[in-house]
């Protein structure tokens, strides 16, 4: 600020006082873009107002619990303003400190949005829109872009179980399809080199269908890491994704490799390939019942076996996607009655979403949970 500017205020300070000297600097901040001080400006003029010690305006600890409310409804108002002018400036990062603070990410996201997808994206930005997930498929694509695939799988993998259903399933949309069109066009390049007249644009599918050759000597055309994760994530994929058809071809490509590049999962994806295979076309109804058999043939008899608990959840969470829970239910009391919360999965809301409430009853009485004993109740006596 200039020698000026404080004379002015010194000046306007003595003749009219401390209301008119706030507002003079108010608008000579929003004037000079000076924002950050304005937001403490801002705030201080409602400290004046409410009597309250003008040093630290932002601080909450000294306003009483009287004067709480209005006070800080004057600071998200601010906040508000102070991150939407920043926004207009384009700096996105420093107007998302005002947003966070506030709980409302909306303007920063569609700002991020709004970045082309032929830009780039400062790191700054990746990480409000990625890890701190304002707008992770945005900026999940755009670290595909920049920090390549190896990179992009571990970010997926540290960021995919907290991100809501929808953000983790349209992120695996892109990074599927990114492997998917990389893996093909690397085998067609293979295929051409050796068929010259070979058509254009043909599917990964249809490319190694009758082309044993193109696994021989242990070949393969992908890194084969970076495949097996990509399939695994696939599973986030349901029937309304075109990349869901994308991962089962991955699946076959996968299943062709030599063995040793065919690392096994945890049960039921121990045999990793032919498993994402069978549930893939479980979810896309190619031969589901097959599918579905496939995994009951995975779980054994044992119910206190940690193996057959793993595989016993993969098949509850597969059926209770293709909505069967009654089936799903029948399973799970048989094999995860036990440690149904160590995997996430409520058993008592199974059962209502079931309409079995007896069920229900039986289960609560028997481990002594007298509430969910008492929804049961009441739920059967109702209309």
């Amino acid at each position: 600020m200039s020698e000026q500017t404080f004379d002015e205020l010194a000046n306007i300070h003595q003749a009219q006082g401390a209301a008119a000297t706030i507002d003079h600097l108010i608008s000579t901040l929003r004037a000079e873009k000076r924002y950050h001080p304005l937001f403490d400006a801002l705030l201080m003029k409602k400290r004046l107002e409410l009597g309250l010690p003008l040093v630290r305006p932002t601080a909450l600890k000294d306003v009483p619990d009287d004067k709480r409310d209005e006070f800080e409804k004057v600071y998200v108002d601010s906040a508000r303003e102070v991150g939407r002018l920043l926004l207009e400036d384009n700096a996105i990062a420093q107007a998302w400190n005002y947003f966070r603070a506030i709980n409302e990410p909306q303007q920063v996201a569609a700002a991020i949005e709004a970045i082309a997808d032929n830009g780039s994206m400062p790191d700054e930005l990746v990480e409000i829109a990625l890890f701190q997930g304002v707008a992770p498929v945005k900026g999940l694509s755009m670290y595909l872009t920049s920090h390549g695939t190896c990179s992009t799988i571990t970010a997926f993998d540290q960021i995919s179980t907290q991100l809501p259903d929808a953000a983790r399933r349209a992120c695996a949309q892109v990074i599927v399809r990114k492997l998917y069109d990389d893996l093909r066009d690397n085998v067609q390049h293979d295929v051409a080199r050796r068929q010259p007249m070979i058509e254009p644009g043909q599917s990964l599918r249809a490319l190694i269908a009758g082309r044993e050759w193109l696994f021989a000597d242990d070949c393969y055309h992908i890194d084969v890491s970076h495949l097996n994760a990509i399939v695994r994530f696939g599973r986030s994929l349901d029937a309304s994704c075109p990349e869901l058809r994308l991962a089962l071809e991955l699946a076959e490509y996968g299943s062709r490799l030599a063995p040793q590049y065919q690392y096994a999962g945890n049960r039921p994806f121990d045999e990793f390939y032919p498993a994402h295979i069978q549930y893939f076309k479980a979810l896309l109804d190619e031969d589901r019942e097959q599918a579905l058999d496939y995994f009951r043939g995975k779980i054994g008899d044992d119910v206190a076996d940690t193996d057959n608990q793993l595989a016993a959840f993969a098949l509850v969470d597969l059926l209770l996607r293709l909505e069967r829970p009654g089936e799903a239910l029948e399973l799970a009391c048989k094999y995860l009655a036990a440690s149904a919360d160590e995997f996430g999965l409520s058993l008592p809301e199974l059962c209502a979403q079931s309409g079995r409430l007896d069920l229900l009853k039986t289960m609560a009485r028997s481990k002594g949970d007298i509430v969910n004993y008492a929804a049961a109740l009441i739920g059967n006596s109702n209309p």
